[in-house]
């Protein structure tokens, strides 16, 4: 009974009501015209009771069917009238038809009367809509405007977006005119006395309805397909628009729901927010000691932060550039005042910086995320690509079994799977080697593989970005090209659940989630810079670059893998190599090193990593022609 009063009082109970009552209406007004033009002194064919109920189950269906109930009186436009135009004629000539099948040969007396009918009911449906219309619209445009007062439409009526509400009103300077939500149970409801106006697709006419300033993105908990539609028509509505902060960025305790921000690239491309095991996560770093190589990088930073919040005993963070540690040091010794902090300005590739740092404060657990990882620089930098990433992981994997650490987490990419340049192939043997120390040492080797990071530098968003910011042109290599992209604080924290999963050996993948075409990822970034792709800023393929795949993998084909216990990290069944064969290639290698003899280091890298020789050492642009133009 409840749930029949709540349908009964429900809007959208009043104008199906109302409609029914002009179908009523409209069908005995074109009765009566017909009987007074044809001088009909008989009415009983005509105002049968049994007919008329024919009449309104039928008209009723068709006009659900046409879809005239998914709009709102208040933004009745032309399509309604058109949906009321086809429901009026299919209507009537279901009405006939059926009919026709129940009187048989009396059906000649109202035949003229259902004629009539469907214009009758078109203006009688029609008419009460588009004045209903006309009538809010003169409403709003009389509504005074307060001086330095934001219109604004909240989009999402839900709790994050009455949170909102509460705090606009209390902070001032903004007024909130409606919510906007896809829930039809939210229809003509009110939250805080402010009316749900309609769903978010009808954004585009409803902000110029009511002179919105502003549209606000209120659901948090959004998926990234989610919120790729708001904003097409967030920008479609050509309002200026924000959003709440998301559920980890809310979690970071760093912003509050009062806090509104730019929609960023992030948004769109990040995934559902990570579930982690966090006691699992305190229990393995709690009470340690932990050392972060390249702490002052993307990754790094970011493992800084987050450990910094689970109170390790001590923070080691080694970082070669100075401006980079200065950043971090200064960050975590303003948040963090109680964490025991040490910043090391030193290269990992000095064997006396990596043995002074390790033998000096004996961490428990070494996150290695020094590296060198610009893939077309390093295509032609050979020398360097070995001394850092493979001789560099050397240096302080060993440093740290001589020392007693437990866990040693090499962060790798995964460009290290059949790779085609000289970063990949360089990460590649680092991590046949953290593989092979585990199998001779107590110590846990553990590798992480995962994608490219979305706005981590050198990444193709700051360069896009940047590109944007001068006026174009945006340079993709390729029309086809896609990469894996993650956020940095889901890279980061995935990482930490994966060092305290493993027990020494694993290659673990992160779920990178679908690929995503870059071209794509250019033109989101375009839209969100408020320009349009190919009038403001112009795209252009510039061709692929040597050692560079149109797409990567995240697995070899020899390396079958599996789920684990989270759902967002897999298993890797990792290829075996000979121990001893792999350092007399190493030797060899870091003699050439330092004679800097590049021919034996490119021949030494490729019988090390076979995948390498099907791929070119060319260090010549690919040759794409003609240059294509997006459109």
């Amino acid at each position: 009974m409840k749930r029949i009063i709540n349908i009964i009082r429900h809007p959208r109970a009043a104008v199906v009501l109302h409609d029914f009552c002009m179908v009523v209406v409209a069908w005995f007004a074109a009765a009566w015209l017909m009987e007074s033009a044809s001088a009909i002194s008989s009415r009983s064919d005509l105002w049968t009771l049994s007919d008329l109920s024919i009449v309104l189950v039928l008209q009723g269906i068709v006009l659900w069917a046409t879809g005239l109930y998914k709009g709102l009186w208040r933004f009745a436009s032309f399509q309604d009238l058109w949906n009321i135009a086809r429901a009026s004629a299919f209507g009537a000539i279901a009405i006939v038809a059926v009919l026709a099948l129940k009187q048989g040969s009396t059906i000649g007396q109202w035949i003229p009367a259902a004629l009539v009918y469907p214009a009758l009911l078109f203006v009688l449906l029609g008419l009460p809509r588009m004045c209903y219309r006309f009538w809010k619209d003169s409403q709003v445009l009389i509504t005074p405007r307060e001086e330095g007062v934001k219109r604004v439409l909240i989009l999402g009526a839900g709790r994050s977006g009455a949170m909102l509400e509460r705090e606009l009103r209390r902070r001032g300077g903004f007024d909130v005119v409606g919510f906007l939500d896809d829930d039809r149970r939210l229809r003509g409801a009110q939250v805080h006395g402010v009316p749900v106006l309609g769903p978010i697709d009808k954004l585009p006419g409803i902000g110029e309805a009511y002179h919105a300033d502003l549209a606000i993105i209120a659901m948090p908990s959004a998926t990234n397909q989610e919120m790729q539609r708001i904003v097409e028509v967030c920008e479609l509505s050509e309002i200026d628009f924000r959003t709440l902060p998301t559920l980890q960025d809310l979690g970071s305790q760093a912003t509050s729901i009062g806090d509104l921000k730019r929609v960023v690239i992030d948004d769109l491309l990040g995934r559902d927010p990570v579930s982690l095991e966090w006691e699992s996560i305190r229990e393995g770093l709690v009470g340690k000691r932990v050392m972060i190589t390249g702490g002052g990088g993307s990754i790094g930073s970011e493992l800084c932060r987050q450990i910094a919040r689970l109170n390790p005993v001590e923070l080691i963070v080694v970082d070669h550039s100075e401006y980079s540690l200065y950043r971090i040091d200064h960050e975590l010794r303003s948040d963090y005042h109680d964490l025991l902090f040490h910043s090391v300005l030193g290269d990992i590739c000095d064997p006396a910086t990596v043995e002074k740092v390790i033998g000096e404060y004996k961490p428990d657990v070494v996150f290695h995320a020094a590296a060198y990882k610009h893939l077309p620089i390093l295509q032609t930098q050979i020398r360097e690509a070995f001394r850092n990433n493979v001789f560099g992981t050397m240096r302080v994997a060993e440093a740290a079994e001589r020392h007693g650490v437990g866990t040693f987490v090499l962060i790798s990419t995964d460009k290290a799977v059949n790779p085609a340049n000289i970063m990949g192939a360089t990460k590649r043997v680092a991590e046949m080697y953290c593989q092979n120390m585990n199998a001779r040492s107590d110590m846990r080797f553990i590798t992480v593989r995962f994608g490219n990071v979305l706005n981590s530098n050198g990444s193709v968003v700051p360069l896009f970005q940047e590109q944007i910011a001068k006026g174009g042109p945006v340079t993709v290599t390729h029309p086809e090209i896609s990469r894996y992209f993650m956020t940095i604080s889901e890279a980061s924290q995935l990482i930490m659940q994966a060092a305290v999963m493993g027990s020494g050996g694993e290659i673990y993948v992160l779920d990178m989630g679908e690929p995503v075409n870059i071209t794509y990822l250019a033109e989101h970034l375009i839209r969100l810079a408020g320009k349009e792709p190919g009038r403001d800023i112009e795209i252009i393929y510039t061709g692929l670059r040597p050692g560079e795949k149109l797409f990567e993998q995240l697995f070899h084909e020899l390396e079958p893998y599996e789920q684990t216990t989270h759902e967002k990290i897999l298993l890797a069944h990792p290829r075996e190599s000979d121990w001893n064969e792999l350092r007399v290639e190493l030797r060899g290698s870091e003699l050439a090193v330092k004679r800097y003899d590049t021919k034996y280091l490119k021949k030494a890298l490729v019988r090390l990593v076979p995948e390498l020789s099907k791929s070119s050492f060319s260090t010549e642009p690919a040759k794409v022609v003609p240059i294509y133009r997006s459109r």
